[in-house]
């Protein structure tokens, strides 16, 4: 192979002086058909279905396209940070960055040594299919830990900050490159009440281009390499063979130049599943056609082999199959595999940038801020070292459940619950209660005992993969088997004077009212999936003993009161779901959660009016008049007074996480901008901001609600003059 580089670095595609256009066609018209097919048919993922094969003749080598980089190095020896749901609820697009940098750090070094050692394994590539940004719109769905909530604007921030912070500011290589997933109308049933593979989800087109692809658009904005095209059918048709998806709305009116790949046997799935289609040739010319590029195997023969037949047969073209390699083999070019090594300074990363201290601090730090405070009577937290405390609940020692699905592997030494709390106090009384999460068998005798004598008892309750994980929905939001039961054993047994403080570690949201509602719960506190360092960052808050401990995260999804609030789950109208369109009061709104301190928003500027389709600037002041100096999630939010075109009850349209402000210090100004997409209403032939009124309102939380975080919330109105259309996307 060897011999066969030298020979070819004289071809054009190797010269590093021509523009990477030039080079790219210089390769793939050098293809065979053949070659090009089994380029297609190997993204990795599956027994049968291989890397990329190498084209010894052209000196060009293997390449694995499958590797997850969700939250760190999926499957690998590497950092863990807190699952997606979490870094969501930080409300923080800086940390969003850091940790996609640091997480394609060590993707990167992992892979050049893996390719050093001849490995093309998958989860040892440089391409990630990361990140999820699908919609949060049922609570039972069990994927939602991966996505960044129920949100298009946050989750659309949060992929452009991961696609930019994963592949780099280099001018000319790529550290990693990414792949934004699911695309599209992708967010449940994975297996209650249908499996995913079945699904066809019907969507309005007002729906569909409000809430479904605005994240997508942002992600393909931000320069992301690769979408990942999904299991279930949008009106009818697959997916993966979708032309208005794949073409018409993805390269026609967003200009993506990169490519698509399959779910993992989603082209299997055309057939199988969906039955659109009965045969492989058809099926491949058909997700061919509609713009799909890489075919993810799912442990089958794969489909892309009869792209040949396909060609032969005139059910796709010559010229098409060239035209869908060319963005794959652009790809491996920007991640420097053409170039000297030299060249690039991606190539010096190796496996000794894995798990540093520094990535490791990353880690607690992303743990601490992703926790979410929902109930603090009498400000119990912080909390001062005491003498005994008790600690009972299946998640309070399970050091897989902590992690979540689409995780690097897990380490000996991770930092349960249970261990954070050790700190706490010089006698510590535990026990699970349950066996696992499911709890299916309670023993309250043990939980009896070790709530017994005690300063303060924390119950440890939640989900984990066991409960909810892909290919896995709940059948509802109630807490595992007789976790109620442990919980309200806890609420009957502890003497009046001794506080009790809920933790949970779940993603969707679970039956806690009676937690939230009775007045011997003195705390709970939403800790999501935290991963390893998981103790670490719970003592941290619980404590408030380092800098920037003092929980302020806030919620990425409505919390519902009733099961009543939620629509079935294959109903695709977002009539009813998530803040935009919710009715009745939710148990916890989107965007709430308690710090230990009080914010005071104290001024709002901004212009009486704009001009249609220009940026909206302004400022706000605000003033932390509590006792400890604490991050607040700032957050803006918009809706259309007199509005004759449909239009969401509220919408955000920006918001920040601004770190460490002192207690009592000083008055800040925050800068903001509102981009005038998201200002923009869908009519049926497109995008327009039209004239009228906005109520603008700015503060910690949702204006006008049920329940309230101890910050305000100031209001302007602001008036749009003219119409402006602003195209179809």
């Amino acid at each position: 192979m060897r011999k066969l580089k030298a020979l070819a670095s004289n071809y054009p595609f190797n010269n590093v002086s021509l523009p990477w256009e030039d080079r790219v066609n210089d390769l793939v018209n050098r293809l065979t058909l053949e070659e090009i097919q089994d380029q297609m048919a190997h993204g990795g993922g599956g027994k049968q279905s291989e890397p990329a094969k190498a084209i010894e003749r052209l000196g060009i080598g293997r390449y694995q396209w499958s590797t997850e980089c969700l939250r760190g190095d999926v499957g690998q020896n590497a950092t863990a940070f807190p699952q997606s749901l979490g870094l969501a609820a930080a409300f923080s697009p800086d940390l969003i960055f850091r940790m996609a940098q640091a997480t394609a750090v060590e993707v990167r070094g992992k892979h050049n040594d893996f390719v050093k050692q001849g490995i093309y394994l998958s989860h040892t590539g440089a391409s990630c299919f990361s990140p999820v940004i699908n919609i949060m719109r049922d609570p039972r769905w069990g994927r939602n830990q991966e996505t960044y909530g129920e949100d298009p604007y946050l989750s659309g921030v949060y992929a452009a900050n991961f696609i930019q912070g994963l592949q780099g500011n280099d001018t000319r290589y790529v550290r990693a490159s990414g792949g934004c997933k699911h695309f599209d109308v992708h967010g449940g049933p994975d297996s209650i009440p249908v499996s995913r593979f079945k699904f066809n989800a019907q969507v309005s087109e007002r729906d569909w281009r409000s809430t479904f692809l605005p994240a997508f658009r942002k992600c393909v904005e931000a320069g992301t390499y690769n979408l990942m095209c999904s299991y279930n059918s949008v009106n009818g048709i697959p997916a993966c063979a979708n032309h208005k998806l794949l073409t018409d709305i993805l390269r026609t009116e967003w200009g993506f130049k990169g490519y698509v790949v399959s779910d993992g046997g989603a082209l299997h799935i055309v057939v199988s599943g969906h039955h659109y289609l009965n045969n492989s040739v058809d099926t491949a010319a058909a997700c061919a056609n509609a713009g799909c590029s890489l075919e993810l195997g799912g442990g089958m023969n794969p489909i892309f082999m009869s792209i040949l037949d396909a060609i032969k047969q005139n059910k796709t073209t010559e010229d098409k199959v060239r035209e869908l390699v060319k963005p794959m083999f652009y790809t491996r070019m920007r991640l420097g595999e053409f170039d000297p090594p030299e060249m690039n300074p991606y190539s010096k990363l190796s496996s000794a940038d894995v798990l540093t201290p520094e990535h490791k601090a990353l880690a607690v730090e992303a743990a601490m801020k992703s926790f979410v405070l929902l109930k603090n009577v009498n400000d119990t937290l912080p909390l001062n070292k005491t003498g005994t405390i008790g600690v009972v609940g299946p998640m309070a020692n399970d050091p897989l459940q902590i992690f979540g699905d689409y995780t690097p592997s897990p380490p000996r030494n991770v930092s349960t619950p249970l261990q954070g709390l050790y700190a706490l106090a010089s006698r510590t009384q535990y026990a699970s209660g349950c066996h696992d999460t499911t709890c299916s068998t309670y023993n309250s005798s043990a939980v009896f005992k070790a709530i017994s004598g005690t300063d303060i008892n924390f119950v440890v309750l939640g989900t984990g993969q066991a409960i909810e994980r892909e290919g896995n929905d709940r059948p509802d939001t109630e807490l595992p088997g007789q976790q109620k039961t442990l919980l309200q054993d806890v609420i009957n047994n502890t003497p009046p004077h001794v506080p009790i403080i809920l933790l949970l570690f779940n993603a969707g949201p679970v039956n806690i009212s009676i937690a939230d509602q009775d007045p011997r719960v003195s705390a709970i506190m939403e800790c999501f999936f935290p991963a390893t360092f998981t103790g670490d960052a719970l003592r941290h808050v619980l404590l408030n003993d380092v800098k920037g401990a003092a929980p302020a995260g806030r919620l990425p999804f409505t919390w519902p009161m009733w099961a009543s609030q939620i629509p079935p789950m294959t109903n695709y109208s977002m009539e009813g779901r998530t803040y935009r369109y919710f009715e009745g009061e939710p148990l916890y709104p989107f965007g709430y959660g308690l710090t230990y301190t009080k914010f005071e928003y104290i001024a709002l500027g901004l212009s009486d009016s704009i001009r249609a389709g220009d940026t909206a600037k302004g400022f706000f002041i605000i003033h932390n008049n509590g006792s400890y100096s604490a991050d607040e999630v700032a957050q803006i939010y918009v809706s259309w007074r007199n509005k004759t075109t449909p239009s969401p009850a509220l919408q955000l349209v920006w918001f920040d996480r601004i770190t460490q402000v002192e207690a009592g210090v000083e008055l800040i100004q925050v800068d903001f901008e509102i981009d005038p997409k998201s200002l923009a209403l869908w009519h049926p032939d497109g995008w327009y901001i039209e004239q009228g009124t906005l109520d603008v309102y700015v503060g910690g939380q949702q204006p006008n609600q049920k329940r309230n975080a101890s910050s305000n919330v100031i209001h302007t109105s602001l008036d749009i003059v003219g119409t402006k259309y602003l195209g179809k996307y």
